[in-house]
């Protein structure tokens, strides 16, 4: 099979000739008929995280069809069509599994970092952490449901009830999440590089009812705030921009250094907190919840062997929405 191969970090991704993997007891082998390209895989490849399997496949937004499967495997048939994660593996048996928390074990393993992903024609999976994927969405349209729709999801009920929210850096997870929180019926104020006229008519047409620079104060203190930008320095802004009890969420896996601030911009009992992964629990409810928005993903298709220009398209911010390869 052909693969984008990560040899180490700093150095861009080597199309290779790999054997096509076997599926391991309770696996499955997957064909890879789409993988989205999320911010944690330059995370990954630019070495800001730095525990990555070497050589590694990147991808954790894997679209793809059951070829074959592993010993043991209940709930699925060749010939199905299913959703990999982030989330690619847990002990089971922490204190954190056994509590609803598996997202935050210590023993996990992670699609594409950890776990060879869907840069590539085949992939193998875990079975107990993929999902059956709803009908109606083409395999590239599903695809940024896995990551950057489900982070979303998490980060949007992290950042409370409140029906003013605020969304810094409007990429992948921004886009699919204005949507949800508008059916809910809540205001979205996004907020992107000062200037980007572009991402703020983006946003604009998703249903925000407001786009803005990301250091301008908004027309109204907000309920809440999601920050998706891995800046640091958003994080005073978003406190300044939250009313009292506001919540502020950190929804990315990476982040810059915060800078120091000031107590009274916290005070009020404004709180910031951070999204680690995801559960499966939380794909079950998002994959539910997707057709009934319904939530629509704005593409932008790249060929399997163009991954390195997909990857320097997402860290310059030239892509609206989502990007996707396709083997």
């Amino acid at each position: 099979m052909r693969a984008m191969v990560m040899e180490r970090p700093g150095k861009a991704l080597a199309l290779m000739e790999l054997p096509t993997p076997k599926p391991s007891a309770g696996g499955l082998l997957l064909k890879v008929a789409a993988c989205g390209i999320c911010r944690t895989d330059l995370h990954v490849v630019d070495g800001e995280l730095t525990e990555p399997l070497l050589p590694l496949v990147p991808g954790h937004q894997i679209v793809g069809v059951v070829e074959e499967l592993g010993l043991g495997v209940t709930g699925f048939k060749p010939g199905d069509r299913v959703g990999v994660p982030w989330l690619g593996g847990t002990c089971g048996e922490c204190c954190y599994c056994v509590t609803g928390r598996e997202n935050l074990c210590d023993r996990a393993l992670f699609t594409g970092y950890q776990t060879n992903g869907g840069f590539a024609d085949y992939c193998t999976a875990d079975s107990r952490f993929c999902f059956h994927l709803p009908e109606g969405y083409p395999d590239t349209q599903a695809a940024p449901l896995l990551c950057a729709g489900l982070i979303g999801f998490r980060s949007l009920r992290m950042a409370g009830k409140g029906k003013l929210i605020g969304i810094y850096g409007f990429g992948a997870a921004a886009h699919i999440v204005t949507q949800v929180a508008c059916w809910q019926g809540r205001e979205v104020y996004a907020f992107t590089r000062k200037g980007d006229t572009e991402s703020q008519a983006f946003a604009l047409e998703m249903g925000a009812c407001w786009a803005g620079g990301s250091f301008e104060p908004p027309p109204t203190p907000l309920d809440g705030a999601i920050i998706f930008a891995p800046a640091g320095e958003l994080v005073p802004a978003a406190l300044r921009a939250v009313a009292k009890g506001g919540i502020v969420v950190c929804g990315g896996i990476h982040m810059s250094d915060i800078p120091a601030f000031s107590y009274d911009i916290l005070w009020g009992e404004r709180s910031i907190v951070s999204v680690a992964n995801l559960t499966r629990r939380d794909g079950v409810e998002f994959l539910k919840l997707a057709p009934l928005v319904p939530v629509r993903t704005k593409v932008e298709l790249f060929p399997l062997e163009q991954a390195n220009e997909a990857l320097a398209a997402l860290r310059e911010g030239r892509i609206k929405g989502a990007g996707v390869l396709v083997p």
